[in-house]
C-alpha cells in the first residue's frame, strides 16, 4: 500500500509525464528513490528521438548499475507513472533493484490507448511480474492515474 510520503515521489512522477508530453514526447516519468528516502535521480521518456529504448525506467536502472552498489539497488525504489514495459521490468531485475510503485498499470494504458484507436506496440504488454517475478510491485494508484489518462489522451490528440 503507497503512504503519504511516497506520494510526493509519484506527483513527481507525473509532473515529469507532464514534462515529456510538453516536450513533444510520451507522457511517462520515473524517479529512483534511495533506501533512505532520498530522491537519486529522475527522467522522463525521450523516445521522440527515435530511439524507442530511451524510457525512463530503462534509463534508471542504467544509472543505478553505474552509481549503486547491488545492496543500495536493493533497496532502492522506482517510483513511475506507469507500470515497466517488459524491456524496463527486465532491466529492473538484471540490475538488481528494489520495489516498483506505479500510478497507472499496463493494463489501464491498453485499455486508454485501445480506446483513443491508437495501435497496439510491437512488445506484447504484460505485468511486470510475468517478467521479473522477484520484484515487489505496488500500483496503481486512484486519483493520479486519472491523470496520467488525461496526458495520454492530451498526447494521442483526444483532449
Amino acid at each position: 500500500m503507497v503512504n503519504d510520503t511516497e506520494l510526493p515521489h509519484l506527483r513527481r512522477c507525473v509532473e515529469l509525464a507532464t514534462e515529456a508530453l510538453e516536450a513533444g514526447d510520451e507522457p511517462f516519468g520515473s524517479v529512483l528513490v534511495g533506501g533512505d528516502g532520498s530522491v537519486l535521480a529522475e527522467d522522463h521518456n525521450r523516445v521522440a528521438s527515435g530511439d524507442r529504448t530511451r524510457h525512463p525506467e530503462f534509463a534508471l536502472a542504467r544509472w543505478s548499475a553505474a552509481h549503486l552498489t547491488p545492496g543500495e539497488r536493493a533497496t532502492a525504489t522506482v517510483y513511475t507513472s506507469g507500470e515497466h514495459c517488459p524491456m524496463c521490468a527486465a532491466a529492473h531485475a538484471w540490475v538488481g533493484l528494489g520495489r516498483i510503485v506505479y500510478v497507472a498499470s499496463s493494463e489501464q494504458l491498453s485499455s486508454w490507448l485501445a480506446e483513443l484507436g491508437v495501435p497496439a506496440p510491437p512488445v506484447q504488454t504484460l505485468p511486470v511480474n510475468e517478467v521479473a517475478p522477484g520484484v515487489v510491485v505496488e500500483g496503481p494508484v486512484p486519483g493520479l492515474d486519472e491523470e496520467v489518462r488525461a496526458l495520454h489522451r492530451r498526447f494521442h490528440g483526444d483532449t
